[in-house]
């Protein structure tokens, strides 16, 4: 798969994006989840629902497009 995020200097999994793609990822990711806060005053078990099911697919996502992968960083350049 391509690669669309940075990997983080420091620590576990992925930074910022580095392509539209990654830019397009975040930014449907943030409205869907602005968009189900707006249900949380009516339903919160929908709305909860749609944003733990929205990270998780964020963080997949995430996962199998940072450059080398989710794994620990301690600030080396690659």
């Amino acid at each position: 798969m391509a690669e669309w995020f940075a990997p983080k200097r420091y620590g576990w999994g992925g930074g910022r994006p580095v392509t539209w793609q990654g830019w397009v990822v975040t930014l449907v990711y943030l409205a869907i989840v602005v968009g189900a806060t707006q249900l949380l005053n009516r339903s919160p078990w929908a709305g909860g629902s749609i944003i733990v099911t929205a990270t998780a697919m964020f963080i997949v996502v995430l996962a199998k497009t940072t450059r080398g992968g989710f794994r620990w960083r301690w600030g080396d350049k690659e």
